[in-house]
């Protein structure tokens, strides 16, 4: 019996053969995309992940998640199978670079964007301080507080390590900037429980050649100088001292900008009287409060607006209210804007 020695040539299939249909049909792996792999070697400073590909992959610790991470066991462990991303092509081994870190900043910035769209309140703990704010943490991402949009009584750097509550005034991925506010987060909080034609006492806080600034509860509201009285006034600061106190009626809240909208002039019983008696002006506050806010809902009826004569025939809202509205107790200090 004769044995036929096989030989390449009768095969027809040489190892650069095998090496090129290889290459074929190899997956290939790009920078940008995200694909599961499996840990099969933890290192000390990072680990060596299973992702298909020809050499094992190689993610460095600092890449392992948004947050610090002082050792590989934080976050992998031994045979466990997630998602990667390829930060970046093969080195001169063959061999890919992966990222966790990459992952949870998309979805982070994801995540904020869709918090901004609802107009949500968020609240994180201050890390740190500088001239111009507060540094915060908002799902991983490195946020800042202006200080014109921290509203406390407390020294900035007594803020660290303080849970504050926090509205989204910019958010841009592209440029890298998470901007808050602490303030209309307040502003908000309060301004759920104001009503246009209610009557607060507050304190002047600040007096402005257009204004005045009036803390009502820990929010500011604006009593602009042409709702002071329906006299002429030349300049608020022949009207008022810082630290006066103050009864006013809420006559617009803009909670989208987080202002509030003031005025004693809707509240004088005759022209002039703040000027003259406001003593007056406050004992009749709640009487010519009453009156403003029937006209308001005249108007949104189309109904005629009460005069003098038909008003004693509508009920006053201590009649109608078995629980009157309570006045706001400050617990923060205003902002002036």
């Amino acid at each position: 019996m004769v044995t036929q020695k096989t030989t390449t040539k009768d095969i027809g299939f040489t190892h650069e053969d095998f090496a090129a249909l290889l290459d074929k049909y190899d997956y290939h792996f790009s920078p940008g995309d995200i694909v599961p792999g499996t840990v099969f070697s933890m290192e000390p400073r990072g680990a060596l992940i299973d992702i298909g590909a020809k050499t094992a992959a190689y993610i460095p610790i600092q890449e392992m998640s948004i947050n610090r991470v002082d050792d590989p066991d934080e976050v992998l462990q031994s045979n466990e199978t997630r998602e990667f991303f390829i930060l970046t092509d093969e080195n001169e081994d063959g061999q890919l670079t992966l990222s966790i870190r990459r992952i949870e900043y998309m979805r982070a910035w994801e995540r904020v964007r869709q918090l901004q769209a609802e107009d949500a309140t968020v609240r994180s703990n201050v890390f740190a301080t500088n001239r111009g704010g507060a540094l915060v943490r908002i799902e991983g991402l490195r946020g800042f507080i202006p200080g014109s949009h921290i509203s406390t009584r407390e020294a900035k750097e007594d803020l660290v390590g303080e849970e504050l509550p926090l509205k989204f005034l910019e958010v841009d991925e592209e440029r890298n900037r998470l901007v808050l506010s602490h303030r209309r987060a307040l502003v908000e909080r309060k301004m759920n429980g104001l009503e246009v034609g209610q009557v607060v006492i507050g304190s002047v806080r600040g007096i402005k050649p257009y204004g005045a600034f009036i803390d009502i509860g820990g929010v500011s509201g604006l009593l602009h100088i042409s709702e002071i009285s329906h006299d002429h006034i030349d300049t608020p600061h022949s009207v008022f001292g810082v630290n006066d106190e103050l009864k006013v009626m809420i006559i617009d809240l803009d909670a989208e900008r987080g202002r509030i909208s003031l005025s004693t002039k809707q509240l004088e019983p005759e022209a002039g009287d703040m000027l003259k008696n406001r003593d007056l002006v406050f004992e009749k506050a709640e009487e010519m409060a009453e009156k403003y806010r029937q006209k308001l809902l005249a108007e949104a009826e189309g109904k005629e607006v009460p005069t003098e004569e038909n008003l004693e025939d509508i009920p006053s809202a201590s009649e109608t209210d078995e629980q009157p509205q309570e006045e706001l107790a400050a617990t923060a200090s205003a902002t002036e804007e």
